[in-house]
C-alpha cells in the first residue's frame, strides 16, 4: 500500500472540508432581529397598529364624526358603545381608529422626510467638508439654540395650524439632529484604506458615497431616525392638544385629549383611553428601536 505524505493528507482534509458561510452585515443584523423575541413582540404591537389604522373604515364599529347629545360620557362597555363616548357622544373606539390614521402619519411621515433631506445633507456635509461642511452645519447649529418642542410650538404657531403645516414643523424640527448624526457617521468613514482605495482609482464622488459611503453610515441614521418616531407622535399629539396641530372634527389622540380634559371628573376613564393610545404607541417604537440597535451594533 502507498504511503500517503503529511501534505497530500492534509490536502485532501482542506478538500473535504465544508465551506464556511460568512454572513453580511445585513444579514447578521437580520440574524439578531429573529431571535430578539422582545423586539419581535413590541414590533408586532406597531403592525398591528398600523395595520387597524389603515383598515379602520373596515374595523371602525360606528362613524366617528357622528354625535349623539343623548350619549354623551358614556362608560366603557355601555351598549354599542366598546370604549364609551365623547363630549358630543361619538364613539372613541372609532375615534380611536380614525385618530391612529392621522396620529401615525405625522409621527412616521415628518420622520421619514427629515431623514431623507438631513441624511443627504449630513453626508454631503462629511465627505466634502471644508466649506460646504461650515455652511451646512453652523446653519444646523442655529438650530440647536431651542428646545424641540418650543421650537416646533413656535413654527407651527407661525405657519397656523393644520395638518400639513404640523408636519412641516416637525419635519424641520428633526432634521438639524439627522443631519449631525450623518455628518459624524461619515467624518469617520471617509478617511478610511477603502475610501482612498475609491478615490485612486479615479470613482467619481457620487459613486463613492453611493457604494462606499451610505452602506457604512446607513445604520447609525436608521437607529436614530427610528428613536424619533416616538418623539415625533409625542410631538404632534402635543401641537394637536395646544390647537397648532388638528383642527375639530377631525379625530386626532392630542386633540381628543384635549377635548375631553374638560370631562375628566366625570369619567375619568373614558379621558384617559386617547392618552393611553399615546403611550402605548409611543413606547412600542422606543422599544423596536432599542431592539434595532442592539442588532445593528456590531460592537455586541
Amino acid at each position: 500500500m502507498a504511503n500517503i505524505t503529511m501534505s497530500e493528507a492534509s490536502s485532501a482534509a482542506a478538500q473535504g472540508a465544508p465551506a464556511v458561510k460568512v454572513r453580511s452585515y445585513w444579514q447578521n443584523v437580520g440574524y439578531r432581529l429573529r431571535y430578539d423575541y422582545l423586539t419581535l413582540f413590541f414590533g408586532s404591537v406597531v403592525v398591528l397598529i398600523i395595520l387597524s389604522a389603515i383598515f379602520a373604515p373596515l374595523i371602525a364599529p360606528m362613524d366617528p364624526y357622528e354625535s349623539s347629545l343623548i350619549n354623551r360620557l358614556k362608560p366603557i362597555g355601555y351598549k354599542d358603545y366598546i370604549l364609551g363616548t365623547d363630549e358630543l357622544g361619538r364613539d372613541i373606539l372609532s375615534r380611536i381608529l380614525y385618530g391612529g390614521r392621522i396620529s401615525l402619519t405625522m409621527g412616521i411621515l415628518p420622520v421619514l422626510i427629515a431623514t431623507i433631506v438631513g441624511g443627504s445633507l449630513g453626508i454631503v456635509a462629511g465627505f466634502v467638508g471644508g466649506r460646504t461642511n461650515m455652511v451646512i452645519m453652523r446653519t444646523v447649529d442655529v438650530f440647536y439654540a431651542f428646545p424641540s418642542i418650543l421650537l416646533a410650538v413656535a413654527i407651527s404657531g407661525a405657519m397656523g395650524g393644520g395638518i400639513v403645516n404640523g408636519m412641516l414643523s416637525l419635519t424641520l424640527v428633526f432634521i438639524p439632529p439627522l443631519c449631525r448624526i450623518a455628518e459624524t457617521a461619515t467624518s469617520q468613514v471617509r478617511n478610511l484604506d477603502f475610501v482612498e482605495a475609491a478615490r485612486a482609482t479615479g470613482a467619481k464622488t457620487l459613486s463613492i458615497i453611493r457604494v462606499h459611503i451610505l452602506g457604512n453610515v446607513l445604520g447609525p441614521i436608521l437607529v436614530y431616525s427610528s428613536s424619533l418616531v416616538s418623539v415625533s407622535i409625542l410631538l404632534a399629539s402635543g401641537l394637536s392638544f395646544l390647537g397648532l396641530g388638528v383642527t375639530p372634527p377631525e379625530p386626532d389622540w392630542g386633540l381628543m385629549l384635549n377635548t375631553l380634559r374638560q370631562a375628566i371628573y366625570i369619567n375619568p376613564v373614558v379621558c384617559a383611553i386617547p392618552g393611553v393610545a399615546i403611550l402605548i404607541t409611543s413606547v412600542c417604537f422606543n422599544l423596536v428601536s432599542d431592539g434595532l440597535r442592539a442588532a445593528m451594533d456590531v460592537r455586541l
